[in-house]
């Protein structure tokens, strides 16, 4: 994208940016490793109009609730879920990017708490509609790690690139093979013709909620740098095979055993997409999950199930997405059997007495954008 006229005083505008599924490469995009995400047909709508005093004004939608901040906001001001959008202001700030003030309404049908990246979204529409309001350029990469850069530091979520890659620089029709190891990231359109040839990505919302700000995903982070120092690497994804035979500890064996297979797995994928190979992506997405619940430990009950009545009932794959602990599920399926992998997660979760899932089809959409 490039710079703007910046919007007149009084005048609104509106922006967009979408959520995000990870087809496979999960943990990968803070060990250096690569990773498949698709921006998704969801999204959060930033409506914004500037102000002159200063201050930053968000109304959420999503929890019919206002906050006001500063825009010399500083890490401690905000929490909750305005959190995300005072850290964005702040990560503008400190990369160069000064706003007057802003009035801003947010609104978006990326469910919250389901691995589908909605704090990205947020920031990511937020970052796009201050730089229309004053008429800064916007790299899509850059913006997406000032954008991470306001989750890691202000909002206090240790999350990688990854999800903030995906929501900027999305493309219709396309898979972004992300190349984390390289500073900036490498992010590279790979075409995704699932639809095209009679099938669909089907997720499954558990409605199991998870949180990047929570214990769990910080220390498989903390894991992770343990084991690339350990090791002597300088991205653990570097790894080679027989690593894991320089380590003792079993927990640690088994997150690096994860790091190695998955960074294989996302080459095959890729070559799996080239191909038009779906039984193989399927396959390769179902050994992810495995490899997610038993060696990275970040899979969770109603997950486990989504994936074993997703494969019972015709998937050719099928595998939790984003973080884990929670959140979605996503399956391959031919088009015509997603009604019937509907009923049957659902069957299966009121069989136990989990909560009824919230299932739907995504597909791959372009990246943050101005819509009006």
């Amino acid at each position: 994208m490039t710079a703007a006229e910046p919007v007149p005083d009084g005048q609104v505008g509106v922006w967009a940016a979408p959520g995000r599924v990870n087809l496979i490469g999960e943990h990968l995009d803070y060990v250096g490793g690569p990773v498949l995400p698709i921006a998704i047909d969801l999204q959060t709508t930033v409506k914004a109009r500037r102000r002159t005093d200063g201050r930053v004004r968000v109304w959420s939608g999503i929890t019919d609730r206002s906050v006001e901040f500063g825009a010399d906001t500083a890490p401690g001001d905000v929490d909750g879920w305005a959190r995300y959008a005072a850290g964005t202001v702040w990560a503008l700030a400190e990369s160069g990017r000064t706003t007057g003030g802003a009035d801003l309404v947010i609104s978006s049908d990326v469910p919250l708490g389901a691995g589908l990246s909605s704090s990205a979204a947020i920031e990511c529409g937020i970052a796009v509609a201050l730089a229309g309001l004053e008429g800064w350029e916007v790299d899509p990469v850059e913006t997406a790690l000032i954008c991470q850069r306001g989750e890691n530091d202000y909002a206090g979520a240790p999350t990688g690139s990854m999800d903030q890659l995906a929501s900027m620089c999305g493309e219709q029709g396309h898979a972004l093979l992300i190349e984390t190891a390289s500073a900036p990231p490498t992010v590279k359109p790979v075409p995704a013709h699932w639809v095209d040839d009679g099938y669909a990505l089907v997720v499954v919302d558990t409605r199991a909620k998870h949180s990047h700000a929570g214990g769990e995903y910080g220390q498989r982070r903390a894991q992770t740098v343990e084991l690339t120092e350990l090791l002597g690497l300088e991205t653990l994804a570097a790894a080679p095979p027989d690593a894991v035979l320089k380590v003792d500890d079993p927990t640690l064996k088994a997150r690096l055993r994860h790091v190695i297979t998955e960074t294989q797995r996302v080459r095959s994928a890729v070559r799996a997409l080239a191909a038009r190979d779906w039984p193989q992506l399927g396959q390769l997405m179902t050994a992810s999950h495995v490899s997610l619940r038993d060696d990275y430990d970040v899979s969770a009950p109603e997950l486990d199930l989504t994936v074993e009545a997703a494969l019972e009932h015709g998937a050719l794959g099928a595998r939790m997405t984003g973080g884990g602990f929670g959140g979605s599920a996503i399956a391959l399926v031919e088009a015509g059997g997603v009604d019937a992998l509907r009923a049957a997660v659902a069957a299966a979760f009121a069989r136990v007495d989990f909560p009824a899932p919230r299932t739907f089809v995504v597909e791959p959409a372009d990246g943050a954008r101005r819509v009006s």
